[in-house]
Formats: structure tokens, C-alpha cells, sequence
């Protein structure tokens, strides 16, 4: 009976083999390597991009140490990039934007982990395009990005998300940007708030360094949405 029982593993299509195998790998890498060990039929339909791509990656912090000195792990990471796994096209990009300063490289990979769903490479797209001071197009699209996140008012979970990459992967290689003097996002002459952005960021970081209550709440009093971009910039460049 039992005999019986694992002889009909071969007559499950391989579609039904590749979505039990995406769960799996949604759930956890070890359980994704033990599935492949079952039968070949598990282990072809492991070979999917689409499932390379549907791996839970965990966060740098819960990340084991000999991943880094496997050849094996190596091969597997690298073939999830390829398929265009989010989460590792993130922080490749963060890698390229901010550590090896190649831009272009960077916001390609932005852009495709953006396309996918990815809410952090969303974040990080926007900051990256609102600082640009050589192409308003881009700038716009930026601005019309962080309306959206704002709108959604989860920019503090991005911004950890972005923190957590940036300093616990690479915490000494980091370069981020600098904001001009002169560059606003806002340019409206008539705004009451246009210019104080940097200002009051500092004043929020000082009192957060005396654990003071008025480290809270950013810039969400400001009415100005590009002014709280201003000083979401502010933030972002001051992540590592």
C-alpha cells in the first residue's frame, strides 16, 4: 500500500510540483533544500525561476555566517538574482548606489525590484530620484512616488527596512549622498516651511539623543507635502 502510495508522485504534473515548491520556498530555504532531497521531481521543479524568485530571504540580522563562505550558498543566491528575486535586487541596488557608486546600475535594479511589488525598493527609488538635481523628469516621478507612500503612511517601516541593509550588511562602506544647500523638493516661494527642513531634523535628532518626546512625529505636522519630502531626504541620508 504504501509502495503504491509513493509510486503516484510521478504522475503529478510538474505545474502542481513547481506551486507546492513555491510554497515551500515562500516558507524557509532549509525547508526548500530538504523538499529538493525528497524525489527528482521536487528537485526539477526547484530549478524554476519562478521559484528562485519566491524565496524567503532573511533579514541581514538572522542571515547564518557560513552563507558568505559557501560556494554552494553562493551558486543559489546568485541564481536567485538572476531570476530576479526583489528583495535581493534591493539590496544589490543599495549596494551599487551607495557603495560602489555606479547610479545607473542601482535605479535599474530599483526600478525592477519596484515593478514587482517591493515596498522598500519603492522607498528607496523615491529618495534616490528626489535628490537628483539633474533631471526634473526624474525628480517628478520621485515626488509623484513619495505621494503615494505618504498617502499610504508607511514610510517608517521603509525606512527601517533601508536602515537594517544599510548598516548591519555594510556598516563601514556606506556612502550615502549629499544634499546640496540650495536643493529643495519644494520650490514653491510661498511656502512658510520651504528651507527649515534640515533645521528641524536636527532638532529632532538632538532630541532624540536626550530621549526627549520631541524626537517624534518628523515632519507630519507640515502641511507642505513636498517639504515633508524635504525632510524624508533628510532622514534618508542620514540612514547608516
Amino acid at each position: 500500500m504504501t509502495i503504491d502510495c509513493f509510486s503516484n508522485i510521478a504522475f503529478i504534473p510538474n505545474d502542481i510540483w513547481v506551486a507546492i515548491t513555491i510554497k515551500v520556498a515562500s516558507d524557509s530555504i532549509r525547508d526548500l533544500c530538504s523538499l529538493r532531497m525528497t524525489c527528482k521531481a521536487a528537485r526539477d521543479a526547484g530549478e524554476a525561476d519562478i521559484v528562485h524568485r519566491s524565496v524567503s530571504i532573511p533579514p541581514p540580522h538572522a542571515t547564518s555566517w557560513w552563507w558568505c563562505l559557501s560556494p554552494e550558498a553562493k551558486r543559489f543566491f546568485d541564481r536567485c538574482m538572476v531570476a530576479g528575486h526583489p528583495e535581493l535586487l534591493f539590496r544589490e541596488a543599495l549596494r551599487e548606489l551607495f557603495i560602489r557608486r555606479n547610479e545607473n546600475v542601482g535605479l535599474q535594479m530599483l526600478n525592477s525590484a519596484n515593478s514587482t511589488g517591493h515596498a522598500a525598493a519603492k522607498y528607496a527609488l523615491t529618495m534616490t530620484l528626489l535628490i537628483r538635481t539633474d533631471d526634473n523628469d526624474e525628480k517628478q516621478k520621485g515626488l509623484e512616488l513619495y505621494r503615494e507612500l505618504d498617502a499610504a503612511s508607511s514610510l517608517a517601516d521603509y525606512k527601517a527596512r533601508c536602515f537594517s541593509i544599510l548598516t548591519i550588511s555594510w556598516p563601514s562602506e556606506v556612502q550615502m549622498p549629499r544634499i546640496e544647500e540650495q536643493h529643495t523638493v519644494c520650490a514653491s516661494p510661498r511656502c512658510s516651511t520651504r528651507g527649515h527642513m534640515p533645521l528641524l531634523y536636527d532638532n529632532r535628532r538632538r532630541a532624540a539623543e536626550r530621549n526627549s518626546i520631541h524626537a517624534f512625529g518628523g515632519a507630519a505636522h507640515i502641511p507642505c507635502i513636498q517639504c515633508r519630502a524635504d525632510y524624508d531626504l533628510q532622514v534618508f541620508v542620514n540612514l547608516p
